[in-house]
């Protein structure tokens, strides 16, 4: 008799062997390897514990685009990265892999983007849809792609959790994640999202895109298992999102850069906002990351930036005081990173993914279990 479960634990403890025969025999302290891995590290998806899902895809941004190559510029800038992670003792151990991001997918959306940016366009000139059967064709269109490119991160993401991965995905915009959060969704049903961003993305629809980058999170809170939506680093928003926010009561929680930045001038620290951060967050906690909640210096050509922002350290403490406070992280994204030929976003952007999957890893007890 064939016996799955049995089956399973074997091809576990394969992969693992594996593994540990790669860190055997790799060098931390070498010369960063060019080999279209993750900072050069030796794992492949199959014996890797955390997987990075790259999602290629920008149709629906706002303003500047180009974060349909942030994936690919955030796997080739972490060459520059020293392994050493001060936080979590021997981190490339974890176990790493970055999937290659697929040329057909970034082709899809870089010809869907052409025709967005035309409908976009129309709109700020005043254009009125009713009016235009061309653009509201071309409407249609785009939210079908999009709905499709959502179920295609979803199955994708379904298939690495079955797998037993972890999974991180690497905008792309921000309406990336959306299917995975909607696989997650499936497997707890009770969980809170830690937001860092310049902005809520809380809009319905924005711009007549059912699933825009700035309706992430309208999106995201259909989903009962969320349960409380913790965001940080806000300081540019509609009148529309401050209603959304006030209807919702308890479940959704905003702190305003200028509310907590009056705080920390008049002799508050970062230590106690963090606390109050994670006081309102349930066990599980998934980690969305918009790159523009950094200030600007540290990604200046991300599509939407804002003055203001996170200084690095600031957004570091914050993720570590998420573990060092018992929770568990069960997934999260970066998005908005800055395309290829943008080397210092590449650089920050492959540092906080590189972070955020040890802290992950650390809160579900690893690299030592």
């Amino acid at each position: 008799m064939f016996y799955p479960e049995l089956f399973a634990r074997n091809i576990s403890s394969f992969m693992k062997n594996i593994r540990e025969d790669k860190i055997k025999d790799f060098n931390p302290n070498g010369v960063g390897l060019l080999n279209g891995h993750f900072i050069g590290l030796p794992f492949e998806q199959e014996e890797a514990r955390i997987v990075f899902l790259p999602v290629p895809w920008d149709v629906t941004v706002s303003f500047g685009e180009g974060t349909a190559t942030g994936p690919e510029n955030i796997l080739q800038s972490s060459a520059q990265l020293d392994l050493m992670d001060p936080d979590v003792p021997d981190a490339w151990k974890i176990g790493h892999y970055f999937i290659p991001p697929e040329p057909e997918w970034l082709q899809q959306s870089r010809t869907l983007r052409k025709k967005s940016r035309a409908y976009i366009d129309f709109l700020e000139q005043g254009g009125q849809l009713a009016q235009n059967p061309t653009m509201k064709t071309i409407l249609s269109e785009l939210n079908a792609a999009c709905a499709q490119n959502k179920e295609r991160v979803k199955k994708r993401c379904i298939e690495l959790l079955n797998d037993g991965k972890v999974v991180g995905i690497v905008g792309g915009d921000h309406s990336s994640p959306l299917g995975f959060l909607e696989a997650l969704a499936e497997r707890h049903n009770d969980f809170g999202v830690l937001q860092i961003d310049a902005h809520m993305d809380l809009r319905a629809a924005y711009e007549g895109f059912t699933y825009s980058h700035a309706s992430i999170f309208h999106n995201a809170l259909q989903l009962p298992a969320i349960s409380r939506l913790v965001s940080v680093g806000i300081r540019d928003y509609c009148e529309q999102e401050t209603e959304r926010v006030a209807a919702a009561g308890e479940r959704i929680k905003v702190w305003y850069e200028h509310e907590y930045r009056e705080a920390l001038f008049q002799g508050g620290t970062w230590h106690e906002h963090c606390q109050r951060i994670l006081e309102v967050l349930p066990q599980k906690v998934y980690i969305s990351f918009d790159i523009d909640g950094l200030d600007p210096s540290l990604c200046p050509h991300t599509g939407t930036p804002v003055p203001g922002g996170l200084s690095f350290a600031e957004a570091i403490y914050l993720l570590k005081q998420v573990v060092d406070s018992g929770k568990t992280i069960i997934g999260f994204d970066l998005c908005e990173t800055a395309g290829i030929g943008n080397d210092w976003d590449g650089n920050v952007g492959a540092r906080i993914l590189y972070k955020m999957a040890n802290l992950c890893a650390l809160s579900h007890g690893w690299p030592h279990s």
